[in-house]
């Protein structure tokens, strides 16, 4: 079974690196300030050429209330005007980009991520989704995949209606934890009353995927009470689960830093945490996809890596890594073809730079072969537990076991732990290994020194 896992607290000990989580590769750590604006529209003339499909993806910053643990990139605001000229920026930003494309490129997949996208009122949530079918080529039929992150304490019946009537079919609700301690440690007060009233919403109107964000290693956690939580959760039957590891990192993000450090777990509770979650997952039917990730037989991602077809962009897992990614928004990246940029991380910048009819491009990365060729390594092996050799020498017309030579005793090692199975023609991620399958990759990333690592979470 492709959602096999075995754990073996040994190897998780060794393994257990810091190290990236590969929603591209090469990273966004390796993204410079010499891609700009013009390689971002020679892109989208590209795309149009080729009529590749799209997948948008929109920013929308704002939170009224700072959760402590959070790495997203954000604006704490209880000043709901702030979302009006963020808007008017966004609509430039469309103009801008929409002209170089064309009008018969269908968007298969939207995403709305902040931030708190329902930070917007109704009618400005209107008014966005009007802007983008007035400027992309959106789907009428609720066949693409159309997902929104939902904040249960900032949605309610009306707003699920509402979402539903403007095309969105998929929904992501953070949770983190149902425990009130933790609650209160981290600022998210969330009952799990108010998060039941959104997925019975969601359910009633017909969203056809729900999925719910869990969070383990937050301070005042205990496995005791984190199970608790997922036996919670359970009960509400997603269709997804993403069970992260909390990543502490005061000296990057600010808000982690009113964080106690005292009160976060022992790494061996957090390992205890992971393994009675994926044992409650499994026996409720989950099946593993694969970094943090759980869905449910039926889901279109099991689907997928059952039939090989399942891929990873800046989104996550998805079914749609066929389609050129347009990110929208302050901190937004693009994947276009080769070329991967980001907009100005600082709302200030990205604004002005829009207000002056200039797109926000400030940083980004051109693929060369040896990237493609390993983003392909990485690819299989982080979607599919598998690499056949063959298909990657047929693809970039190399010989596997010459190109790679020199890693080839760190693979060794990994197939002599069992985390893997080595043989001529293939690499094969054993249960063992497959909650360590960064790690994997990690011997295929060309730009991974120890001085990179500090800027990544660990594995486990």
């Amino acid at each position: 079974m492709l959602d096999a896992i075995r754990w073996d607290t040994d190897l998780i000990r060794r393994y257990d690196l810091a190290g990236p989580r590969y929603t591209s590769y090469p990273t966004a750590v390796q993204f410079n300030s010499q891609v700009g604006a013009f390689d971002l529209l020679h892109a989208l003339r590209d795309s149009r050429k080729a009529q590749r499909p799209l997948s948008l993806y929109v920013h929308i910053p704002f939170c009224a209330n700072i959760c402590y643990y959070c790495a997203c990139n954000k604006v704490i605001t209880k000043d709901r005007s702030r979302a009006l000229p963020y808007l008017q920026r966004l609509e430039q930003e469309m103009q801008l980009i929409a002209c170089h494309l064309a009008p018969n490129q269908r968007v298969e997949q939207l995403h709305f991520g902040g931030g708190t996208p329902t930070f917007l009122n109704h009618d400005e949530l209107r008014q966005l989704m009007a802007l983008l079918r007035k400027h992309f080529n959106l789907l009428d039929d609720d066949s693409g995949d159309y997902g929104i992150e939902i904040d249960p304490r900032e949605a309610d019946w009306s707003t699920m209606g509402l979402l539903r009537e403007l095309g969105f079919n998929r929904v992501s609700i953070g949770l983190q934890d149902l425990d009130p301690a933790v609650q209160r440690a981290v600022n998210r007060l969330q009952s799990l009353e108010e998060t039941r009233a959104v997925i019975e919403a969601a359910r009633t109107l017909q969203f056809r995927s729900i999925n719910i964000d869990l969070i383990y290693g937050l301070p005042k956690q205990t496995p005791e009470h984190f199970a608790r939580t997922v036996e919670e959760v359970i009960s509400l039957q997603p269709d997804r689960l993403s069970v992260f590891n909390y990543a502490h990192l005061p000296e990057r993000f600010m808000p982690q830093r009113r964080i106690n450090g005292n009160e976060l777990p022992a790494p061996a509770e957090k390992l205890e945490m992971l393994q009675r979650t994926i044992e409650q997952l499994t026996a409720a039917g989950y099946r593993y996809i694969g970094m943090d990730h759980f869905a449910l037989p039926d889901d279109e991602l099991a689907i997928a890596q059952e039939e090989s077809t399942l891929q990873r962009n800046f989104q996550g897992y998805t079914t749609h890594g066929h389609c050129d990614l347009i990110g929208l928004g302050v901190s937004a990246i693009s994947q276009i073809g080769d070329l991967y940029c980001q907009n100005s991380s600082d709302l200030t910048q990205y604004q002005n730079a829009l207000a002056g009819a200039q797109l926000a491009t400030s940083r980004g990365l051109v693929c060369n072969t040896d990237d493609r060729l390993r983003r392909e390594v990485i690819q299989q092996l982080i979607c599919n537990f598998s690499l056949k050799f063959e298909d990657i020498e047929k693809a970039f017309n190399i010989d596997f076991r010459g190109y790679f030579n020199e890693l080839w005793p760190d693979l060794q090692e990994m197939a002599d732990d069992g985390l893997i199975q080595l043989s001529a023609e293939a690499i094969t991620v054993l249960p063992a290994g497959r909650l360590l399958v960064r790690s994997v990759c990690m011997i295929f990333d060309s730009y991974l020194g120890q001085q990179n690592r500090q800027r990544f979470s660990r594995v486990i």
